[in-house]
């Protein structure tokens, strides 16, 4: 009809067929843009608003990704490769490449809505809890990598109306190439089955790795890396291998427990360290932290030194109480008051060797605020009031001597 059409115009027999062929693809094309217009604009939009009344979240999260609007490029393949046949029928070659360049769209489109399908699947488990504990965003990552490869082979296959199947077994001879180009995706899917297999790591943990400068949260686990936010808000990127064969420190279980450690040393000069007089004794009876505690320990002395008929004055056979024990108890009783100090994990106070900075009593609790702010300024506190209430025990604080101690001495020693 196209042909008539044209001769009865006075267009040259030579010229006819090759200018209706243009014409069919003209109107070809045309079609195919109304019809996507349509898909997109109609279709798809109605498929918006109905996901938007629902109260499943899952058809909002299809529409996000793109999964329909994707979809709706298949309405102009369709139309293509269904009409071609008969339109083209005169002209085998146009019909097979036009057949050939249908198929390929179509191949690349589905590429394009099991992308999208699969990012709308992340997006839902990533509304779950288990998601912290089990990411999939590498799985996601290689089952992405094996749709492209594929993709690529079918595409490449119909266009060269192939067997895709042949090229595979070029690919199987390309085996050492292609294990050197994709090395670190193989590394980081082994490593990624590994770290969710034994919940060695997942997003919000907090991890330090000297060796990468990594000290923060885990904000994202891929197939090859892992991306930490520091404290300072920079982001480090680990290879996710990295994590198997080098070694790092997770806080998860701190975070787990419900309290948060503070292990932290008063270096006491030991010459300051003496018995207790009655003086002093009376003075620490006022305390209410330390009265039960004395009078107690009073009596118990004074029971081993009858027991052992000790005269008093007798500083070396029989026991004495001494300031730094005393302010030990005063340490321990302060801590068991203290409303932030968790009492059901381990809580010591102890003495460690001494050194020559002095007598190091370290205290070793928990906790039971994890919140680094809030956990630096309890720990503070506790050395704050510790520091202040030490001199009422008669006991100083080791100190190296600073420039304002030698000027101090130096200034004494000239008057005199």
């Amino acid at each position: 009809m196209i042909q008539n059409f044209l001769s009865s115009w006075g267009v040259p027999s030579t010229y006819v067929p090759l200018l209706a062929i243009t014409i069919k693809l003209i109107v070809l094309i045309v079609l195919c843009i109304v019809s996507n217009i349509i898909a997109k604009r109609i279709i798809v939009e109605f498929i918006k608003r109905f996901a938007a009344k629902t109260d499943n979240k899952w058809d909002d999260i299809l529409v996000q990704k793109d999964v329909f609007h994707n979809l709706s490029h298949f309405v102009p393949a369709m139309l293509i490769y269904f009409i071609a046949p008969t339109w083209f029928a005169t002209s085998e070659t146009v019909d097979t490449a036009i057949h050939r360049l249908a198929n390929t769209y179509m191949i690349i489109v589905a590429c394009l809505v099991i992308n999208a399908i699969l990012d709308a699947l992340l997006t839902i488990y990533k509304r779950y809890e288990v998601s912290r504990r089990k990411p999939i965003k590498s799985y996601i990552q290689v089952i992405k990598i094996i749709v492209y490869f594929f993709t690529g082979l079918f595409v490449v296959a119909t266009l060269m109306d192939r067997s895709p199947w042949g090229f595979l077994s070029i690919f199987g001879g390309l085996t050492a190439v292609l294990m050197l180009v994709f090395k670190d995706a193989l590394l980081g899917l082994v490593a990624g089955v590994q770290l969710s297999a034994n919940n060695m790591v997942a997003v919000g943990d907090w991890i330090e790795m000297p060796n990468y400068g990594a000290d923060g949260d885990v904000i994202d686990v891929t197939l090859t890396t892992v991306m930490v936010q520091n404290w300072d808000k920079t982001i480090t990127t680990i290879p996710t291998y990295a994590l198997i064969t080098d070694s790092f420190k997770n806080w998860k279980g701190m975070s787990e427990s419900g309290g948060r450690r503070i292990k932290r040393s008063l270096n006491i000069d030991m010459n300051s360290i003496r018995f207790l007089d009655d003086a002093m004794l009376q003075k620490l009876m006022t305390f209410d932290y330390l009265k039960e505690y004395l009078e107690q320990k009073v009596k118990d002395v004074q029971t081993h030194n009858d027991t052992n008929n000790v005269r008093p004055e007798d500083v070396l056979s029989g026991r004495r109480l001494t300031n730094v024990g005393t302010f030990r108890a005063y340490m321990i009783s302060y801590l068991k008051h203290h409303p932030m100090i968790h009492d059901k994990m381990t809580f010591l106070v102890r003495h460690l060797a001494p050194n020559a900075n002095g007598l190091p009593i370290e205290i070793y609790v928990f906790s039971k605020d994890q919140n680094w702010v809030n956990y630096e300024g309890i720990q503070a506190d506790i050395f704050d009031h510790m520091l202040a209430v030490i001199g009422e025990f008669d006991l100083r604080v080791f100190q190296n001597p600073s420039g304002a101690d030698w000027q101090h001495l130096a200034r004494s020693s000239s008057h005199e």
